[in-house]
């Protein structure tokens, strides 16, 4: 790992010459094929990167954060949607970074009309191509979005409560998810191992259920255009009667994660969202035990759980029945 410190990043490399002879170094020393920085860089700096780290034959590909989320959530999509999602991100996120690809700006096409006609420069016919594909992938993924938009009608008639999972990346929702709805969704220790969404009824107990969703996890300086993209997938979140952040209470950067959690939600317009904290993974903390806490209007506010061994999950069902009494409170008609 190469780190260093900047008044402000090199317009031509981002990290300045210096660093950038450190990182061709570290490339032979480690036979490496690939760079990531974990900052957005320009198409120009990738390029220029590549190029100064690639002198004497060595071929370099350079990832910057935004390249290196979407290759992760190349790899994770497997569902339909999931799939139109990420290729979305990924064709809006390529038709900024088209100089990279064509370096021959001024190769013009011609002849044909469909490829736009007589001197048709080759980056404006795949700039076109990109938008068009754009265009069927966001008709196609409002179709996605109508549908999930009537099952959630539906959801609602039926008064349920509706409860989603938020929280960082790998803080343990899905296993939360499986041990709530007794389902079987995918679970990894890895980013981003759930992007599509899973929502399940859950009974609570006589005449009480909630439906709970599973969702993306978040990540710090999350790219708008995932979040765009994924718009359809958020709104499961944004919809939310209530919202159960899961936070991974092991990890040393917990607050933190707590805080980039929070940016998202607040840029998609889920941060007036009722919360209850589930602090999950109290088995990698030592002494920590299954406990609940209450705020001063006496609901719960917080929980210590362990997703992984079952430890707390009474607690989880409580909160949620008791918001689910809450919410029919709430909807009763006034004597």
């Amino acid at each position: 790992m190469v780190t260093g410190r900047r008044d402000r990043p090199d317009p031509s490399t981002f990290a300045g010459s210096g660093k950038v002879d450190q990182l061709r170094e570290a490339c032979v020393a480690h036979h490496a094929s690939t760079v990531v920085f974990d900052h957005d860089l320009t198409a120009a700096q990738i390029r220029n990167v590549e190029r100064a780290v690639g002198e004497g034959g060595l071929r370099v590909r350079v990832l910057d954060r935004t390249d290196l989320i979407l290759e992760i959530f190349a790899q994770r999509a497997r569902s339909h949607e999931g799939k139109l999602q990420v290729e979305l991100a990924r064709l809006e996120h390529l038709s900024t970074r088209l100089v990279r690809g064509w370096t021959h700006l001024e190769r013009q096409r011609g002849g044909l009309s469909k490829t736009g006609g007589p001197g048709e420069k080759q980056i404006e016919l795949d700039r076109r191509l990109i938008g068009d594909r754009v265009k069927k992938l966001k008709e196609r993924l409002r179709k996605v979005e109508r549908t999930r938009a009537t099952q959630r009608a539906a959801r609602e008639r039926a008064g349920l409560l509706r409860v989603a999972l938020v929280g960082y990346t790998n803080a343990g929702k899905s296993t939360l998810f499986n041990r709530l709805a007794r389902a079987d969704a995918y679970v990894a220790d890895q980013l981003f191992a759930t992007l599509d969404p899973t929502t399940r009824r859950v009974h609570l107990g006589p005449a009480q259920s909630a439906t709970v969703s599973d969702t993306v996890g978040f990540v710090r300086n999350l790219p708008h255009g995932l979040v765009a993209a994924f718009r359809a997938t958020l709104e499961e979140t944004v919809q939310a009667d209530l919202l159960l952040h899961v936070v991974d209470a092991s990890h040393p950067r917990r607050d933190a994660q707590i805080a980039a959690v929070n940016a998202v939600l607040a840029e998609i317009g889920a941060h007036r969202i009722p919360q209850v904290i589930v602090w999950n993974k109290i088995d990698q903390v030592s002494g920590a035990q299954a406990a609940s806490r209450r705020d001063a209007c006496g609901s719960i506010s917080s929980l210590s759980v362990s997703a992984a061994t079952g430890e707390g999950m009474d607690l989880v069902r409580a909160a949620l029945s008791e918001r689910v009494g809450e919410q029919r409170d709430n909807l009763a008609p006034a004597a």
